[in-house]
């Protein structure tokens, strides 16, 4: 699949949402929901400043816009994440009803759209995401890897 050059504009604006995560000593995982051309939120990982496991970009995205739009319900939207969902963050998306994921880089350890596993795809689940994977992907991979570089990195 050809990058179409909304997609990457938007993957841009999540890659700042994941820049301010590394600020603040967290994974570099950002997201953005946009419907139509119009940001709804935006969010990096947060799960070690807030104390919350479940705090990762696409969920504190979700639910940032979930409460703006007083729906649970985010139909017509596309999430843009740096990183492959995990298979909580890959459910979340389905029950509020996404049209669309938009990730860059794959998780082959914990990714839940193909890579380890594919949520997506799990028979009986009564909403389908549109799934693309690969948008600017080496930009993407490139925070992720120098972090855990530098935490491996012997003292």
């Amino acid at each position: 699949m050809a990058e179409e050059p909304r997609d990457v504009s938007f993957m841009r604006a999540a890659l700042e949402e994941a820049a301010r995560a590394q600020a603040a000593g967290e994974v570099p995982v950002g997201a953005v929901l946009v419907r139509g051309a119009a940001i709804l939120a935006r969010a990096g990982n947060a799960p070690v400043g807030i104390h919350d496991p479940t705090a990762h970009a696409e969920i504190l995205a979700l639910r940032a816009a979930a409460r703006a739009l007083q729906s649970y319900r985010l139909t017509g939207t596309t999430l843009y994440v740096t990183l492959e969902p995990c298979a909580m963050c890959a459910a979340a998306l389905v029950h509020a009803r996404v049209e669309r994921l938009v990730f860059g880089a794959w998780d082959a350890r914990a990714g839940a759209a193909g890579s380890l596993l594919n949520v997506f795809t799990l028979p009986g689940l009564n909403h389908r995401v549109d799934v693309f994977g690969g948008v600017l992907m080496e930009a993407c991979a490139a925070p992720l890897q120098a972090f855990f570089a530098a935490r491996r990195a012997p003292l």
